[in-house]
């Protein structure tokens, strides 16, 4: 009998979903010996569930390959190493289905970005001002990266996510972006308005159909502010198509509350550096990491 909880029944359901039909009905015939007929894919999945007896099991199972875990786990938004094996992102699974401390169901501070976006919450106005004691640009960096991509990688189509509220409102109207690619020559733009740098990111999810992984655990990404109230944010990470990773990226934030509009913060800066694998060898031995020292981002706040 299973004894999967509700959030581990979900996960399951949710990437045996985008496991192929022929898959799903050949691992319906594995768990039950062929012993029930079912008549479709969701008959299939829920008898596969009621006959797994926790998800440690159905992740082991052969028809759950590795590739399979780790396009759910892109799916839901977690950040994972593109050379991470089966057990690794097993692992990382299960974790995400655990049962969570009561103190941790507490929504975390969210970040305002801008009248209209979902991250708007009550829980905003307590986070400090950034030249109020007690404010750590890092905490601020982390939450502001998981909102930042989110919503840059919804709205790429292969993954099947609703896109949410993208648009220039979240930069200010003179932000200025530079991008460097490495990928074969050597390309520099320079972008500048809200709605060209706004219009030149999207391209990159919706268009081109890429993916930015980024690594939020130390050393993967850092912060500072300047006595001034910018806040710069430097994070790394690796950039995909499909289940292919292409290289890795970087980019720096620069981040500035703007007062008329709720005092929400709202994107000044950014310098994205992305190098192909030829480019850049050795990207799988190691999480990425920003190439900038705390000290090289204080001189960027103040120029």
């Amino acid at each position: 009998m299973s004894e999967l909880s509700p959030t581990e029944r979900a996960g399951c359901a949710n990437l045996l979903q985008l496991m192929p039909k022929s898959d799903v009905f050949s691992l319906c015939d594995t768990v039950t010996n062929k012993a029930i007929l079912v008549e479709g894919v969701s008959d299939a999945i829920e008898t596969i569930l009621s006959f797994t007896k926790n998800a440690e099991e159905l992740l082991k199972r052969r028809r759950v390959h590795r590739d399979l875990i780790f396009k759910y786990l892109v799916k839901e938004g977690v950040a994972m190493l593109p050379n991470s094996d089966k057990h690794q992102l097993m692992s990382r699974c299960l974790e995400l289905w655990s049962p969570k401390p009561v103190a941790d169901l507490k929504m975390p501070q969210r970040i305002c970005m801008d009248q209209g976006s979902e991250m708007k919450e009550a829980g905003r106005e307590s986070l400090p001002t950034a030249s109020g004691a007690g404010f750590d640009p890092l905490v601020l960096g982390k939450q502001f990266c998981l909102w930042f991509f989110q919503l840059l990688n919804s709205q790429n189509p292969v993954l099947g996510q609703q896109p949410q509220d993208w648009g220039p409102q979240h930069f200010w109207c003179d932000v200025r972006m530079q991008l460097l690619s490495r990928v074969g020559a050597e390309n520099l733009e320079d972008f500048t308005g809200a709605e060209m740098v706004s219009r030149r990111l999207l391209a990159m999810t919706k268009e081109e159909l890429l993916y930015l992984s980024p690594n939020l655990d130390t050393p993967g990404l850092i912060a500072t502010v300047s006595p001034h109230g910018l806040v710069l944010v430097a994070v790394a990470g690796t950039i995909h198509r499909d289940q292919v990773c292409l290289g890795i990226f970087e980019q720096v934030f620069g981040l500035i509350r703007c007062p008329l509009d709720n005092n929400s913060w709202k994107i000044k800066l950014v310098k994205l550096q992305i190098c192909g694998q030829d480019s850049h060898p050795g990207t799988n031995a190691q999480a990425p990491a920003p190439s900038y020292s705390l000290n090289e981002l204080q001189l960027l706040c103040n120029q």
